[in-house]
């Protein structure tokens, strides 16, 4: 089987072209192949497949083998592979588990991806829930370099509250207007990444609180640096939402299962 590896600051996928559909892969394939020791290695694997009236459709794979929701890097690292197999040039049309998404492929490189609207944002003291095509809990942070992603954001991903499927954690703070710092602990892979796509979305719209208007904010990660728009016609919802950043390929290869 034929695959290629591809990051989206630092947050790495498995891409395969499954357009034929010949390739069905089980959990334990998937988590294999995943795997940092005894597989290729990545926060998740994807198939391209084909889709009616769209230029492909993404399935997404949690390095523990389950399908997941939403992933922004990876929608980026996807329509880059799109362009690496010539299935467009430009800009893509697409569909992914949470609907239907646009990108474009700027001349530096840079992949601009269209995100899903946020219909809703729940507030509390020092933390905001909001689903951005995952669901995440956004913590507000004095110190994040220092924070304990991995114990902390794994006891809050396994709260009664968030079961059965649990909930991504990220731990935020503003480093200066309209910049902040992001470290995420994502569900699935069940560790801190070095990037999180919809984390990042999550943490700009959360980072607004109840104001509106047009904003532009820059993400900082473990990874990189991401760029994060959207507006907002009223303080809990937003729309409009575009996740901006880079998405590269490492390196491809065959594998035999």
């Amino acid at each position: 089987m034929q695959f290629y590896k591809y990051h989206g600051t630092g947050n790495d996928f498995i891409l395969i072209d499954n357009r034929d559909g010949k390739i069905k892969l089980t959990t334990e394939q998937v988590a294999h192949l995943c795997h940092r020791r005894f597989g290729i290695g990545a926060d998740g694997l994807m198939l391209l497949e084909e889709a009616p009236g769209y230029d492909f459709k993404m399935v997404y794979y949690n390095s523990d083998g389950g399908e997941s929701t939403m992933c922004g890097n990876g929608g980026r690292c996807m329509t880059a592979f799109a362009k690496e197999l010539s299935i467009i040039t430009t800009s893509a049309l697409f569909v992914a588990i949470d609907g239907e998404h646009t990108a474009t492929i700027h001349q530096d490189g840079l992949i601009s991806l269209h995100m899903k609207d946020v219909d809703s944002m729940e507030i509390h003291e020092g933390y905001t829930i909001l689903n951005t095509g995952s669901p995440h809990y956004v913590k507000w942070v004095e110190d994040v370099v220092h924070a304990d992603v991995y114990g902390e954001g794994s006891a809050i991903r396994n709260q009664d509250e968030f079961q059965p499927k649990g909930i991504n954690v990220n731990f935020v703070h503003a480093i200066a207007p309209n910049k902040l710092l992001v470290r995420t602990y994502e569900r699935g892979v069940e560790d801190e990444t070095y990037s999180c796509g919809t984390g990042v979305v999550a943490s700009a719209i959360a980072a607004t609180k109840d104001t509106t208007g047009i904003f532009a904010t820059k993400i900082e990660t473990p990874g990189g640096e991401l760029e994060v728009t959207f507006t907002k016609h009223a303080p809990h919802s937003a729309v409009t939402v575009v996740l901006t950043g880079p998405a590269a390929l490492v390196f491809k290869g065959d594998i035999k299962l």
